[in-house]
């Protein structure tokens, strides 16, 4: 109930499809393409996303008196920890050999997409924060309902985290590496920002990068169904290449290019006639989100030229003011990008082991505060120039 006692109702949905496109994104918003109904669906119609992938759709809806949508939560109770980038395994085997039952647990998150964005996600206006604690309390019933260990609130905003602390969920800092766009205009002003020796190497590896390969950008309606094939074998060629499942299949990348055409930015390489390796994008309102990449032939520096500086010059180009380049790689702190706070929140039923994870997620953040200034101060800007 809000504070005022008006009524409101809560409901579960077992598919994104239960609710009108129109209505989940009116909550949604258009600055996140990740937590919006076309890409979600393309997950779930898909086929990536289902009860049988360990992913069950238990979405929140929140509905006001006159039956409008005013909430909504992507919510899924999963049977394993697969697909989510922020790691909880050390965390299921502790409560598991303690005697605990860690599974099934909720996630409310973008499966497969370590980026952050929005997770409670409601209409804009005075009762928005008033709507966000009834989807709080509505993932406790839900959890409970289901005999589930926890829900987990991952990749949200800064200022959801700061909520669901003050809620009384635990709280976990992750890191990241993000470029900034400090009103760049071409890309030899960003290179101006860094040291000499940094500067000659990128430039090194953006000559050999293009030296044999023709490299393409391609978004909107410039993009085909050729393009997304090729692409999905890129992504299937990275996975066979790290023993690893897949998790997204063909059909997601064409329903991604059918729905969200405009969203996707693809830098597609070629060599003799034939695409050879690309990266695949999301674009957002003012982000780059930088989400799989792959090839199947190997070039000289393509990987960074692929996925980090067309990247940037893309940013530059709309005036975006960052690029997120994903989960992982101290690599890229050399190109450009620093290290970025990502964010978690937790909520933990049984005490004993709330108490015990409480006392590790302290120690963690203080390490990772710590080895974000240190990778920040080694990073590759002039000490005495522009820092974004």
């Amino acid at each position: 109930m809000p504070d005022g006692g008006e009524a409101v109702t809560v409901k579960v949905l077992g598919a994104i499809d239960e609710i009108a496109a129109e209505d989940w994104n009116a909550c949604a918003g258009t600055a996140n393409p990740f937590v919006r109904h076309e890409f979600l669906g393309a997950l779930e119609d898909s086929g990536a996303v289902s009860g049988r992938t360990g992913w069950a759709q238990r979405h929140l809806v929140v509905e006001d008196d006159d039956g409008q949508i005013v909430g909504v939560a992507p919510c899924y109770l999963k049977s394993h920890s697969y697909g989510e980038y922020v790691f909880d395994w050390g965390w299921a085997d502790a409560f598991q050999r303690a005697g605990g039952k860690y599974y099934p647990k909720l996630q409310v998150s973008v499966p497969f997409s370590p980026v952050s964005g929005p997770r409670l996600l409601t209409r804009p206006g005075p009762e928005a924060e008033k709507i966000e604690r009834i989807l709080v309390a509505g993932l406790m019933e839900l959890a409970k309902s289901h005999d589930a260990s926890s829900f987990h609130v991952t990749f949200c905003t800064e200022g959801e985290y700061t909520r669901l602390g003050q809620a009384g969920l635990l709280q976990r800092m992750g890191q990241q590496f993000h470029w900034k766009n400090d009103s760049y205009e071409t890309f030899d002003d960003f290179l101006a920002t860094l040291s000499s020796r940094k500067r000659k190497s990128i430039r090194k590896e953006r000559r050999d990068a293009n030296e044999l390969v023709h490299i393409e950008t391609l978004t909107g309606d410039a993009l085909e169904e050729r393009h997304m094939d090729a692409f999905f074998g890129f992504y299937m060629n990275t996975i066979d290449r790290k023993w690893s499942d897949a998790y997204l299949n063909r059909k997601f990348f064409h329903l991604l290019r059918e729905r969200m055409a405009d969203n996707v930015v693809l830098i597609m390489a070629s060599y003799e006639d034939r695409f050879v390796g690309g990266a695949l994008n999301i674009l957002g309102e003012d982000t780059l989100y930088g989400r799989n990449w792959g090839c199947v032939e190997r070039f000289r520096n393509l990987y960074f030229e692929a996925c980090f500086y067309r990247a940037i010059d893309f940013a530059i180009e709309r005036g975006l003011s960052t690029v997120e380049a994903g989960a992982q790689g101290p690599h890229k702190i050399s190109r450009g990008y620093l290290p970025s706070a990502t964010y978690s929140a937790h909520w933990i039923a049984d005490p004993n082991f709330r108490d015990a994870v409480e006392e590790f997620l302290e120690r963690e953040r203080r390490m990772m505060q710590y080895e974000m200034d240190e990778l920040t101060e080694r990073g590759p800007y002039r000490k005495s120039g522009p820092r974004p």
